[in-house]
């Protein structure tokens, strides 16, 4: 969908992608600055500045209350690197790799460079893809090697409640897996204070972090996340990581750490302006006859089920060259999605309440 709307001129709205249409806060961009005219261009350790190590450590413990030490955190090349490295310290060939769906495309992608095969757990939509514990855990078994919990979601915006996720990760325990708590949307959780997977369960030895500064901070182009957990995952990681990347840029961490020890001014106001849209969607979806989604309780993603003929792809293509919006298909996200369209709240009201109006005519039409 993105690539067809480069291709043209029409006034779209570009509702497709997942990119805080904010700027970096600007004492994160004077940090890097600063540490570039002072030289720190360098390689770093290969698990990352040991600073900026010990700085996402207090960050996990003080926001999201999973205890880490410094010593187990390297830094990667933003978050998707994380997952990578997980997946590779942790599934061999022809072992599964579990997931609730609709999930991030990635993933499959992730566990087939690692040789293991991807079992995708659909979610009920008629429970709004809340997590069904039951459905994942009869999905975990002997071959499985990794579990994948994303929340808040990715597509749906949905929140994982800590009963659900304690029980997938005992169950994963059982068979000696491992479970990624992809939580890069973490700190865009509305409503109720946010908790990370390792702070929910008693086997936090079993759980892998992933997260970034790229959703919380607006620093998408920095590429700089983090992989948590025990140190023998760690020192593995740490291993391929400088056979790959060698070390995330030096001058993007000290940005980051600027990001996570500085002023958060400019992320509340961020976070605050996320909840707003989100409540804005969630109020203009229910007026609009033959459109429904979850309520989002994180991230900036509403999960759209409209009254559309077609696939979510030849829905979502109808609405880009007819109506000139820009929607993700839900197909996307796994067979669980089909029917569906994702919408990013990532961008202004105005932007928002035109792309919803454009929406709104073509249900109309199609009746």
């Amino acid at each position: 969908m993105f690539d067809i709307a480069e291709e043209m001129d029409d006034d779209l709205v570009r509702l497709e992608v997942g990119i805080p249409d904010f700027e970096t806060p600007e004492h994160v961009v004077d940090a890097a600055c600063t540490a570039a005219r002072d030289g720190h261009t360098s390689y770093t350790t290969n698990a990352g500045n040991p600073e900026l190590r010990a700085a996402i450590a207090d960050h996990m413990a003080d926001d999201y209350g999973v205890q880490v030490a410094p010593d187990e955190v390297i830094v990667t090349a933003g978050g998707m690197e994380a997952l990578h490295l997980a997946a590779l310290c942790t599934v061999s060939p022809g072992e599964e790799v579990v997931f609730p769906t609709p999930g991030f495309p990635n993933y499959w992608v992730q566990v087939r460079m690692a040789d293991g095969v991807p079992t995708p757990v659909p979610m009920p939509a008629d429970d709004g893809f809340a997590l069904d514990a039951d459905r994942l855990v009869d999905a975990i078994g002997p071959d499985t090697a990794l579990v994948i919990l994303c929340s808040p979601n990715n597509p749906t915006g949905r929140t994982y409640d800590a009963d659900a996720v304690n029980a997938v990760v005992d169950a994963a325990a059982e068979h000696d897996a491992y479970v990624v708590a992809d939580e890069v949307y973490l700190g865009l959780s509305y409503g109720r204070d946010p908790q990370g997977v390792a702070a929910m369960t008693g086997h936090p030895e079993n759980v892998l972090t992933v997260n970034s500064c790229s959703k919380r901070y607006a620093m998408t182009g920095w590429r700089v996340g983090w992989l948590a957990g025990t140190t023998d995952i760690v020192d593995q990681a740490t291993k391929i990581h400088e056979s790959t990347t060698s070390c995330a840029s030096s001058v993007s961490q000290h940005a980051a750490l600027a990001a996570l020890t500085g002023p958060q001014d400019a992320a509340a106001d961020m976070y605050d302006a996320f909840r707003e849209r989100r409540d804005y969607v969630v109020d203009r979806v229910a007026t609009i006859d033959g459109l429904t989604c979850p309520r989002p309780e994180g991230a900036f993603y509403a999960f759209l089920d409209p009254d559309l003929p077609g696939t979510s792809l030849e829905m979502a293509e109808h609405l880009l060259r007819e109506y000139g919006v820009v929607l993700a298909p839900g197909d996307g996200f796994g067979e669980a999605g089909d029917g569906h369209v994702r919408l990013s709240f990532a961008n202004s009201l105005d932007r928002l309440e035109t792309g919803l109006d454009r929406l709104e005519r073509a249900i109309d039409d199609a009746r």
